[in-house]
């Protein structure tokens, strides 16, 4: 391996996640060499994604060490209320005062952004909230994976594993991202490939905003209210 130096990668939980969110770069991380990845949350007690999976905490926010990489998820209502929470938003700014590299996947970048940490940065987010990004302060990208400087997001929860290949490959060598890549096998194919507005067609996206239309809707809320404290 290209390079043994010792990382400490911080992925922060929270109850409503979307755990692909953040189980897709845990893969990753916990694949490269000398490498400890915690998981963060308020206290130790379990928490549960929107889709059921318990996570346990391995560290709470008022233990957790200077980290290299800060990584953030998105979730469902969950998330609409850490764009709202005293507490995460203040732990994510100070962990982004010393990280080595700021960053999320899917709606995980809008609660960077109420923070205050993606204004005037270039930033990719699940293709229904990137309009929120821009109340924000921030240039919204359609690629998959969006590297400005320090921040570093990726676009819609199966995003994450090319988010963590990419950070993978600055931390620890390309060498070592394709070793990964290739133990996990990743060589995606999806059976339909509309996996993209622009490969879905008018129809199905519309379908899907329908579906999403409360969650877009309180997130576009808390947007605004996050857009209104940092002066956008």
């Amino acid at each position: 391996m290209e390079n043994q130096l010792q990382h400490t990668i911080g992925l922060v939980i929270y109850p409503d996640m979307t755990q692909l969110d953040i189980t897709g770069p845990h893969q990753v991380f916990s694949s490269m060499p000398n490498t400890q990845v915690l998981l963060l949350w308020k206290t130790l007690e379990p928490v549960v994604s929107n889709g059921g999976l318990t996570i346990l905490p391995t560290t709470i926010f008022d233990e957790c060490p200077q980290l290299d990489v800060l990584c953030v998820p998105g979730g469902v209502f969950g998330a609409v209320e850490m764009m709202q929470d005293a507490q995460m938003l203040a732990f994510l700014r100070k962990q982004a005062q010393t990280a080595k590299y700021v960053t999320a996947v899917c709606t995980g970048s809008l609660i960077l952004a109420a923070a205050g940490l993606l204004k005037g940065y270039r930033a990719a987010c699940h293709w229904a909230f990137r309009e929120q990004l821009t109340l924000m302060g921030v240039e919204v990208s359609n690629e998959r994976v969006v590297v400005d400087r320090n921040r570093i997001t990726g676009g819609g929860v199966t995003a994450g594993i090319d988010f963590a290949l990419t950070i993978a490959a600055m931390l620890s060598g390309e060498y070592t991202a394709k070793f990964i890549e290739l133990m996990l096998e990743y060589n995606p194919l999806p059976p339909f490939d509309v996996g993209s507005p622009e490969k879905a067609g008018s129809r199905l996206v519309q379908a899907v905003l329908n579906v999403a239309k409360p969650l877009i809707e309180a997130s576009n809320t808390a947007s605004q209210q996050a857009a209104s404290s940092l002066d956008c």
